[in-house]
C-alpha cells in the first residue's frame, strides 16, 4: 500500500484549497455502521436489544463460512450512524484490542442526568460500570458487552470548541485539565454519582443517539491522519492526550466543515508508536468500521479516487446488502464504504 503523508507545507488538520478546474475528491459525511463479533447470538440479542433497547432491524442465519448468524441493530428504522452489525462466529477465539483495531465504541446520550440513569440501569442488571468521567468535550461511562467489547456512553456536549475556536479545531496539542486525569480526579465521588432510583425501563430521555465516536489504536498517528484526510476526507479536529494516563497522544478526526463537526463521524486514535501489540481478531473485537459513501452512483468515483491514491479497494457491487468498497488502513484497520441503492433507504 502506498504510504500517504500530509501534503508538504500543509499542517495536519488543515485543508489545501483545490484548483477550481479540479473537482473536489469525495468525502464521507460520517459512519454508516460498525461490525462486531460475538460467540453467542442469543446473548448479544438480549444485550443490544434488551439491555440497551436498540431496534433489531434484521436477522438471518448464514449458511457456510465462519459466520453462522447475522443481526443488525439501530434506531429510527436504520438511520446510518446508528447501526451495529453483529456476526456470530462460533468457535472464534477471544479477540483483543491493539494496533489496527478498535479499542471502544461510544454511543451517544443526551446529557448527564440520562447518563446517570444508564449507569443505574446497568449496575442494577449486574453490569460493572465506571465513570462518569469528565472528558472536557463530553462526559463518559464505560462498560463491556457480553463478549468483552468495551462500550462507552458519551454525552452530546459540551463539544469540541470548548478549548479551541470552532473555526480552528485541531491546530494545537491540548493539555487536559489535571483535574480530569488520574491522581487529580476524585475517584470516590465519581463512583458515587448515580441515579437515586432503580431504572427498570428505558425512558424517552435515555434514548441512545447512535454512534458518538469510535476509538482505535495506531502505531503511526501521522500516517493514519494522512490516510483519513486524503482517502476519506475527514479532518483533524482535536489533538490531546488519553485522559486515563495523561501521556498517550489521542487525536480525533471527523467530518468537519470548518465550523461544525458532523454527528456520528468522529474516529479517534490512541498513538502507540512501536507497539508490538496488534489487534487480535475474534469475539469481543470489532471486525470493521464502515463509513457512508453516498448513493450507488458515487461508487465508481470513490473507487477511482482511492485508486488515484494507490489504495487498493476491493469492490463488492453485488453485495446482498448494497454496493460496498473494502479497504485496509495503513495500520491494518479494516474499513468499508457503504452505498445506498436507488429506491432504498439503507442497504442494511
Amino acid at each position: 500500500m502506498t504510504a500517504l503523508r500530509p501534503t508538504p507545507g500543509s499542517p495536519a488538520g488543515q485543508t489545501v484549497t483545490p484548483s477550481p478546474d479540479v473537482p473536489p475528491p469525495p468525502s464521507t459525511p460520517g459512519f454508516h455502521h460498525i461490525t462486531l463479533v460475538t460467540a453467542d447470538a442469543k446473548g448479544a440479542l438480549a444485550f443490544y436489544g434488551g439491555v440497551l433497547g436498540l431496534e433489531l432491524l434484521h436477522e438471518e442465519t448464514v449458511d457456510g463460512g465462519e459466520t453462522s448468524y447475522r443481526m443488525v441493530f439501530g434506531q429510527e428504522g436504520g438511520r446510518p450512524g446508528t447501526l451495529i452489525e453483529v456476526l456470530e462466529q462460533r468457535g472464534a477465539p477471544r479477540g483483543f484490542f491493539g494496533v489496527g483495531g478498535v479499542h471502544h465504541l461510544a454511543l451517544g446520550v443526551a446529557d448527564g442526568p440520562s447518563q446517570l440513569k444508564w449507569k443505574r440501569r446497568l449496575r442494577d442488571l449486574g453490569i460493572p460500570v465506571s465513570g462518569p468521567y469528565d472528558r472536557g468535550y463530553f462526559h463518559s461511562i464505560y462498560f463491556r458487552d457480553p463478549d468483552g467489547q468495551i462500550l462507552e456512553l458519551a454525552t452530546r456536549g459540551p463539544g469540541y470548541a470548548v478549548d479551541e475556536p470552532a473555526d480552528a479545531l485541531g491546530r494545537r496539542l491540548i493539555q487536559p485539565d489535571p483535574r480530569r486525569l488520574p491522581g487529580g480526579r476524585d475517584e470516590a465521588a465519581i463512583r458515587a454519582r448515580i441515579h437515586p432510583e432503580p431504572v427498570p425501563e428505558i425512558t424517552p430521555d435515555m434514548t441512545l443517539e447512535g454512534i458518538h465516536h469510535i476509538t482505535g489504536i495506531t502505531d503511526d498517528l501521522e500516517g493514519m491522519g494522512a490516510f483519513l484526510e486524503r482517502a476519506l476526507g475527514l479532518r483533524l479536529v482535536k489533538k490531546t492526550l488519553n485522559q486515563d494516563d495523561g501521556r498517550t497522544l489521542h487525536y480525533f478526526w471527523a467530518s468537519y466543515d470548518g465550523q461544525e463537526v458532523a454527528p456520528a463521524s468522529c474516529l479517534t486514535l490512541f498513538g502507540w508508536p512501536g507497539s508490538p501489540q496488534r489487534a487480535r481478531p475474534g469475539f469481543g473485537q470489532a471486525r470493521s468500521v464502515a463509513f457512508q459513501g453516498g448513493h450507488e452512483a458515487a461508487f465508481s468515483s470513490w473507487r477511482t479516487h482511492l485508486e488515484s491514491l494507490g489504495l487498493p479497494a476491493a469492490s463488492a457491487p453485488s453485495h446482498p446488502s448494497g454496493p460496498r468498497l473494502s479497504l485496509t488502513a495503513p495500520d491494518g484497520l479494516a474499513l468499508e464504504l457503504v452505498f445506498r441503492e436507488a429506491g432504498t433507504r439503507d442497504p442494511l
